[in-house]
């Protein structure tokens, strides 16, 4: 082969991976940076590869059934007979929840927590909404929050505090926000949401899970403030709502590490 066609050659081979290099990354740019201006933001959730990726979250999960009493290994078979009609609902607006299933927990330090257990096809379609939701709001939370979210853990939050005593700090003041699940308030977490949603169909559809009731020996009472502890969408809407206080605390150059709903700051 003469020289000249061999340059040639290596030239369109260079050409050719440069463009499959630029395809992969606009691939990746549509999964991971979802434009959250857009009004068709339901689609994304209801996309099949993310409401693949959000089955065999919940299967992995696996967890109690909801008050319809529908395991998780049921649930495939139940989406393959009733997903389109539900699909219809979700996207013209005319789904609702079910209630979740009150279940009180003891915790260690004493006292009760209560756990709202959502049905399985209700934390599928949360799984869904908290896949596209992430990816908006979770790059501009606190370098602080290491509460349920990815690449983040309970062990990181420790190494921090660790790392606080280390520079000197010898007192801790810990902010533990008291019933936080149960008191939240509802319109101004729509309101942080909407600032950044604008998919009216989807925000209608969180503010459907706020507002889902809760069954208690048989009887569903209406939920007025709070949201589920024990929904999939929960840990993102809590740091949605608490990113406020995480940046107020920066503000004020406090030194601090918060996991979910409490917080340390060394002084």
């Amino acid at each position: 082969m003469k020289p000249e066609k061999v340059q040639q050659s290596k030239k369109e081979a260079a050409s050719r991976r440069h463009e499959l290099a630029a395809a992969q990354q606009t691939a990746t740019a549509v999964g991971e940076n979802i434009e959250p201006s857009s009004d068709k933001l339901l689609e994304e959730v209801l996309s099949r590869e993310n409401l693949v990726k959000a089955l065999k979250r919940v299967q992995a999960k696996q967890g109690a059934a909801g008050i319809d009493g529908m395991t998780v290994d049921e649930l495939p078979d139940y989406l393959r007979q009733h997903w389109p009609r539900i699909r219809e609902q979700l996207l013209d607006a005319s789904y609702e929840p079910a209630p979740v299933r009150e279940v009180p927990l003891r915790k260690t330090g004493g006292g009760i927590r209560l756990l709202g257990i959502p049905t399985v096809l209700d934390r599928f379609i949360a799984h869904a909404i908290m896949q596209v939701l992430s990816p908006i709001f979770d790059p501009d939370f606190s370098e602080h929050s290491y509460g349920f979210r990815p690449k983040r853990s309970a062990l990181q939050a420790v190494e921090q505090a660790r790392s606080y005593v280390a520079q000197g700090h010898r007192y801790v003041v810990d902010l533990d926000l008291e019933k936080f699940f149960d008191t939240v308030n509802q319109d101004m977490l729509m309101s942080r949401l909407a600032k950044r949603i604008k998919d009216k169909r989807l925000l209608k559809l969180i503010r459907a899970y706020l507002k889902s009731g809760i069954m208690k020996d048989g009887l569903v009472s209406m939920r007025e403030a709070g949201m589920a502890q024990g929904s999939p969408l929960s840990p993102l809407l809590s740091n949605i709502l608490l990113d406020e206080l995480d940046k107020e605390l920066e503000r004020r150059d406090h030194k601090f590490c918060r996991y979910a709903d409490g917080t340390p700051v060394p002084a």
